[in-house]
């Protein structure tokens, strides 16, 4: 059975995530261990407890990349052998820790820093991100290229539903445009960060020198968001993760470049991307989020 691994970004966390896994295995709680120490806080009570902190850009990074971490260590524990994996924007870097490209204290301070990078990018301005659903790729690239605002295409999620990011108030003023052009539905989302858009150029050099001392020289295949190919050495990631900030996320057409190089996909620390590949590919898409769906997926990729 050739399995691909796919990993979910942010806006997919939420309190008690990985609880399951931390209650049934040592490896879990090991792992919860090094993430804590690693940018001294509490992964417990970040993840299990009531918070405000969850929702902070600087730790919901490390918090979804840690889920997804403990997900594929345990998924580890199957017989097959996975022929590349591919993350949603921040699961990227959830795809890089499985690839071999980062130990797992190294990957959560990284995308710790880049949470707060992007932070800081918008010190003077608010941004937003939006989903518009129902129009094509081109309609919505032209409306967003002449309307004049500090807008642009961000995730190709699938064929009708494309991820908007910019300043929110232009965003607002976008969203009677769509609707008038035939959008179904337009729905600004609760973010004050605008990922994969220009406005986070600030964040690129300092995101580099970061990962430049964090990458091996060499690792299993990753598929890019910013080219929709795959990549596996220092030198291809240091390319292509700074520009990952400000470029448009590529996954339908990552999906379709590599869907006949896998039997199915294993989405591990979610099920968002496995409702986005309904519309995008007939592959079979199994989540792995606590042990019951584990064991599912475990006999899901042993089974041929």
């Amino acid at each position: 059975m050739r399995a691909a691994l796919l990993f979910p970004g942010q806006g997919s966390q939420f309190i008690g995530m990985g609880k399951d896994f931390y209650e049934s295995s040592n490896k879990a709680k090991e792992m919860f261990e090094i993430a804590s120490d690693a940018i001294k806080t509490d992964f417990k009570k970040l993840m299990f407890e009531q918070n405000d902190e969850i929702n902070k850009t600087q730790f919901t990074q490390p918090a979804i990349l840690l889920y997804s971490a403990v997900a594929f260590e345990l998924f580890k524990q199957a017989d097959f052998d996975y022929t590349f994996s591919l993350g949603h924007s921040l699961g990227e870097f959830s795809a890089l820790y499985a690839a071999g490209a980062l130990d797992l204290a190294d990957a959560i301070r990284l995308v710790h820093e880049r949470g707060k990078l992007m932070n800081a990018a918008f010190e003077d301005k608010v941004g937003s991100m939006m989903v518009v659903l129902g129009l094509d790729d081109e309609t919505i690239e032209n409306i967003c290229a002449e309307s004049g605002f500090r807008v642009w295409p961000a995730n190709y999620n699938s064929d009708g539903q494309l991820v908007l990011a910019g300043i929110r108030e232009d965003l607002e003023k976008l969203e009677p445009v769509l609707k008038e052009k035939g959008a179904k539905r337009v729905m600004l989302l609760n973010m004050s960060v605008a990922s994969h858009c220009p406005l986070l150029e600030s964040a690129t050099e300092p995101l580099k020198e970061l990962l430049n001392s964090s990458l091996n020289d060499t690792f299993k295949d990753v598929i890019s968001n910013v080219t929709a190919k795959a990549y596996h050495t220092k030198n291809e990631a240091l390319e292509v993760l700074p520009v990952q900030l400000t470029k448009p996320v590529l996954y339908k057409q990552s999906i379709k470049n590599y869907e006949d190089d896998a039997d199915l996909f294993v989405e591990l620390g979610g099920k968002v991307l496995m409702g986005i590949n309904r519309k995008v590919t007939k592959k079979k898409t199994i989540p792995v989020t606590d042990m019951a769906s584990l064991e599912k997926a475990i006999k899901a990729v042993e089974s041929e």
